[in-house]
C-alpha cells in the first residue's frame, strides 16, 4: 500500500478541496465520501471509486487493484477528514450523469424545492430508497447532493438511486413526458388528505421547513396534499413530511 506523511500532497489537498467546493467538485468530477462502512456500501453497488485514503489498522472491504490506496498517519488523516472524529477511511467516486433523461424511467420521485440543509436532503434520500421510490429530483436552492454531509445522511443510498439536479422551468415538461402527475405538500382549496390520494404513480414536492413550495412549483402541482396530525401541530420538519408521504405510498 503506497503511503503519504505530507499533509501538502496533492492527494490530501485535493480531497480538502472537494470536501469544501460544490463547484470544484463538479470542475473535477468526483466527490467524497467517508467512512469504512459507506466504503463498503459503495463497493457493494460498484459505484466508481477512485482513490481511498485510510490509517493504518483500519478494516476495510476487498479492494480491486485498479484503485489507489494510501495509508496516512491519524494526524493527518485528522487534517483532512470533514469529521471531528475521522473514521478511519475516506475515499472518491466519480459524479454520475449530470444531464437528466428525458423522460423518468421509474413511477415514484420526490421532488425538492429549497431544501437547504445537507442532511435533511440526505436523510429524504435514504427513505426513498427504503421505501422504493425511483429518484430524487432537487430544484434550485436545494442542498448539494453530493457534499460530505448528504452523502453521509444518505447511508449509501445516493449508490443506489437516480438524484438529479435541475431548474424548475424545466419540470413540467419532463413530468409531462413521463406520464407522472405532480402532487405538493401545502394548504390551498384542493387540498386532500394524502391517505384518500393514490401515490402509485407520481412526483410528490416537498418545499422547506421555513417557507415551504415556491409559488412557481406550487402552480405546478395538479393537487395538494395534507398530512393529518394534531392541531396543536403546525408543520413537520422536511425529512419527517417526506418519510410520512413516502411510507404511505409505499403502503
Amino acid at each position: 500500500m503506497e503511503k503519504i506523511t505530507s499533509r501538502s500532497n496533492p492527494l490530501l489537498v485535493h480531497m480538502k478541496k472537494l470536501a469544501a467546493s460544490a463547484s470544484y467538485r463538479r470542475q473535477q468530477g468526483v466527490y467524497l465520501c467517508d467512512s469504512p462502512k459507506l466504503l463498503a456500501e459503495a463497493l457493494k453497488w460498484h459505484a466508481p471509486v477512485k482513490e481511498i485514503v485510510v490509517t493504518a489498522g483500519t478494516a476495510l472491504p476487498p479492494l480491486s487493484g485498479e484503485i489507489r490506496t494510501v495509508e496516512v498517519p491519524e494526524d493527518v488523516m485528522a487534517s483532512v477528514s470533514p469529521m471531528k472524529t475521522p473514521q478511519g477511511a475516506l475515499f472518491t467516486c466519480a459524479l454520475p450523469e449530470a444531464s437528466v433523461p428525458t423522460v423518468l424511467p421509474g413511477s415514484r420521485y420526490m421532488v425538492l424545492d429549497g431544501v437547504q440543509d445537507p442532511g435533511n436532503v440526505g436523510t429524504i434520500l435514504r427513505t426513498l430508497d427504503a421505501f422504493d421510490f425511483d429518484g430524487l429530483l432537487l430544484l434550485e436552492g436545494c442542498a448539494d447532493p453530493w457534499s460530505v454531509k448528504t452523502v453521509r445522511s444518505s447511508m449509501g443510498a445516493v449508490f443506489r438511486r437516480d438524484v438529479w439536479c435541475m431548474r424548475a422551468a424545466e419540470l413540467p415538461g419532463l413530468l409531462e413526458r413521463s406520464g407522472l402527475p405532480l402532487y405538493g405538500t401545502a394548504l390551498r382549496q384542493d387540498t386532500e388528505d394524502v391517505r384518500g390520494v393514490s401515490l402509485e404513480r407520481c412526483a410528490i414536492a416537498i418545499g422547506s421547513e421555513g417557507q415551504g413550495l415556491s409559488d412557481a412549483v406550487l402552480a405546478m402541482c395538479r393537487k395538494t396534499l395534507k398530512i393529518p396530525m394534531s392541531e396543536c401541530c403546525e408543520s413537520l420538519n422536511a425529512a419527517i413530511a417526506a418519510a410520512v408521504l413516502l411510507w404511505e405510498s409505499y403502503r
